[in-house]
């Protein structure tokens, strides 16, 4: 079975036991390990993969063909993505320090801009200046260097910014637990609707049991895969991201992702969808 997921702690702690050949029963996988932005084009391609993590800002394009399942993905509480700057004093104004200002962010279809839209939208005083998309990993030195004005950042990044010499602006995050009282939507795990989805969901729940009960086993495929961070980094990257809704969205986890696609709709942001639609058919 194709798969892709990013390298990121969270998403390879969580699919260490399917990929490793460890679940009884489960397909072997192939894997491509890939970043959101380039994730979210496969997903609406003709020929994407069979299963694979997108933002849930890029969902409403590609329902038709992909099913959300229910566990496996990043949702969570004091997660979301923050907006940074060079200059404490340019924090220190808050919103309005960003009208007219160049801002990176790491995808048009990511969830973190998605979020951002939503928040600017309320906040910042005639609009952002230009965008521009970056890869997450160039956005903190492009601040550092005063290449951008300000960075949307996501990951590991709330807890290396410091080491930049960066500031926080915003965290969205807490804008939306604030605006909301819902959980933050970040990535999403689909699978093609010609699959049995009920069967690779139970798949995704085992993995996700496995690296709970054995901590210790995935830690050398996780490292590998983040070279860059150090082992407490990547850690708390995990703790932060892999928690209650990686095992199950419940209620208040699809309440969070229709609230998002809702308001984004709203606002001309992505397509409306039909919130029957983020939940699978009963087996």
């Amino acid at each position: 079975m194709n798969i892709a997921f990013s390298p990121c702690p969270n998403d390879t702690f969580v699919f260490h036991a399917w990929a490793h050949g460890l679940l009884p029963g489960a397909p072997k996988l192939d894997v491509m390990y890939a970043d959101i932005d380039i994730t979210n084009t496969l997903a609406a391609g003709p020929d994407g993969p069979e299963v694979l993590k997108i933002s849930y800002a890029a969902l409403p394009w590609v329902l038709s063909d992909y099913a959300l399942l229910p566990c496996g993905g990043a949702l969570g509480r004091g997660c979301g993505p923050l907006v940074l700057t060079a200059n404490p004093a340019v924090s220190a104004k808050g919103p309005a320090a960003l009208s007219g200002r160049r801002v990176a962010v790491p995808s048009e279809r990511s969830t973190a801009y998605l979020l951002f839209r939503l928040w600017a939208a309320q906040q910042v005083p005639g609009g952002v200046g230009e965008i521009v998309i970056m890869p997450f990993h160039e956005i903190m030195p492009a601040v550092r260097d005063g290449v951008i004005d300000a960075g949307l950042v996501i990951h590991e990044a709330r807890f290396t910014y410091p080491s930049y010499g960066l500031t926080l602006l915003t965290d969205l995050g807490s804008w939306w637990e604030s605006d909301t009282n819902l959980p933050i939507p970040l990535g999403a795990i689909v699978a093609k609707r010609s699959l049995d989805l009920q069967a690779i969901a139970g798949w995704i729940r085992a993995s996700v049991e496995y690296a709970w009960a054995h901590p210790e086993a995935s830690r050398d495929y996780v490292l590998t895969h983040s070279q860059e961070l150090a082992p407490e980094v990547a850690q708390a990257h995990i703790d932060l991201y892999v928690n209650e809704f990686t095992a199950n969205l419940g209620d208040s986890g699809y309440a969070a992702v229709n609230a998002l696609l809702s308001r984004a709709a709203q606002e001309g942001l992505v397509p409306k969808i039909d919130p029957a639609a983020l939940r699978l058919p009963q087996a």
